[in-house]
């Protein structure tokens, strides 16, 4: 088959490791000519580009910026890319017959170009849901459904309508996202939505005692502390100022230690807490290369998931994913409605605690002092390699196209 995956991710390459690039090599990997469009963002300042090596092709197209810029620019670049995509496939791969279509949330806004080239090449369409917008927006305050910003809402909200019409398939990351997406919109068929949950290629990091110190030495954690591990976006669906109450709750534990990595919005309010409140017990790291934190983490000791207590959609963040990977049982601080936390705590390989409740998160910590963290971790990597395998997921899509194919 001819596939072509549409993401705003930045792809510098299909040999890099996340839940994507996993997926589509594992298309390279049975036969498959996979082709690739993404956002070449305004910063960078380079033109669109496309290059093809094999039986893969991407399309880098320039795109405005839409990460770490403001809201107001980000939304005028999100409305204009289905254009920027429809236009650059036009000049680029518009002579090929694309069998399958591929795409993600974020952006809703993808449906214009998915419906004409659907309509085109008669290709078939799987959506990847892993955002339900714009609700989210709606549960954290950066949007609303009524007032000057309810004009913007409704206009969203027809657009995802519109993709999921559009979508021959629609893969949710959890079967709290499945029976969600169905309740709010009961237009949708039931049969056309099913569980295609984040899914990596499994690799091994671990490392032996004396790995594990020279690793700790390395990245500045202390020995003989057990390591609490955050990482990914420092954003508003985060839940930000809820770990910055449970990083104060904890300042004082001469047992533990939380490292903190990655990047975002509510970055520099980490610093300030840090700084002004002279915190030790905490180092927060930019973001790093995913084989450099995935090394990393071999070195900790326990994961942590922070989500906003205010969503009423159940995310499932891809973090989790390398925790396991790492042997690391997890923390999940959520909102009700996530089902991540029922799923860690379900298989044994972790802790559930609502993300406005530091007792909570607190006695979690405690109870994780006292357990066997290893025979925990192991559990979670067991898991990990029987439901969440990029194998897995790929056998998944492929059986539910034929069947639909053949119904």
């Amino acid at each position: 088959m001819n596939i072509l995956f549409l993401t705003i991710g930045r792809f510098e390459s299909i040999h890099a490791h996340s839940i994507y690039t996993d997926l589509l090599r594992t298309f390279l990997k049975n036969g498959h000519t996979v082709y690739t469009v993404s956002a070449k963002e305004k910063r960078r300042n380079k033109p669109t580009a496309f290059f093809k090596e094999g039986n893969y092709g991407n399309l880098s197209v320039k795109t405005g910026n839409l990460t770490k810029c403001g809201l107001i620019e980000k939304g005028i670049s999100t409305v204009r890319i289905s254009s920027q995509y429809r236009k650059a496939i036009k000049k680029y791969l518009s002579d090929v017959p694309f069998d399958l279509i591929m795409y993600s949330t974020p952006p809703i806004t993808l449906d214009g170009v998915v419906s004409k080239l659907k309509k085109k090449t008669g290709a078939k369409t799987y959506l990847l849901l892993k955002d339900i917008f714009p609700q989210n927006a709606v549960d954290i305050g950066m949007m609303s459904t009524s007032g000057a910003k309810g004009v913007l809402y409704r206009r969203f909200r027809r657009q995802e309508k519109n993709l999921y019409a559009i979508s021959d398939h629609i893969g949710c990351m959890s079967q709290a996202n499945v029976d969600y997406l169905l309740k709010h919109n009961p237009e949708i068929p039931r049969e056309k939505v099913e569980v295609s949950p984040n899914s990596i290629e499994v690799r091994d990091f671990a490392a032996s005692p004396d790995g594990r110190k020279r690793l700790r030495e390395q990245f500045g954690i202390p020995l003989g502390k057990k390591v609490f591990v955050y990482g990914g976006n420092f954003g508003k669906p985060q839940g930000i100022p809820f770990l910055s109450e449970c990083i104060r709750a904890e300042k004082d534990n001469k047992d533990i230690f939380f490292m903190l990595v990655g990047s975002g919005t509510e970055y520099p309010a980490l610093e300030k807490l840090l700084r002004e409140e002279h915190i030790e017990n905490v180092r927060l790291h930019p973001s790093m290369p995913n084989d450099e934190y995935c090394k990393m983490l071999a070195a900790c000791d326990v994961g942590m998931i922070f989500l906003d207590y205010r969503f009423t959609i159940p995310n499932f963040p891809n973090r989790l994913l390398t925790y396991m990977q790492a042997e690391l049982p997890v923390i999940a601080c959520t909102d009700p409605n996530s089902d991540v936390g029922a799923i860690i705590t379900e298989n044994g390989f972790g802790w559930r605690c609502n993300s406005n409740s530091v007792d909570d998160f607190v006695n979690a910590v405690k109870d994780a002092l006292g357990s066997d963290l290893n025979a925990m971790g192991k559990k979670g990597r067991k898991y990990l390699t029987e439901n969440y395998t990029v194998e897995k997921q790929y056998d998944g899509i492929m059986r539910s196209i034929k069947k639909r194919e053949t119904s």
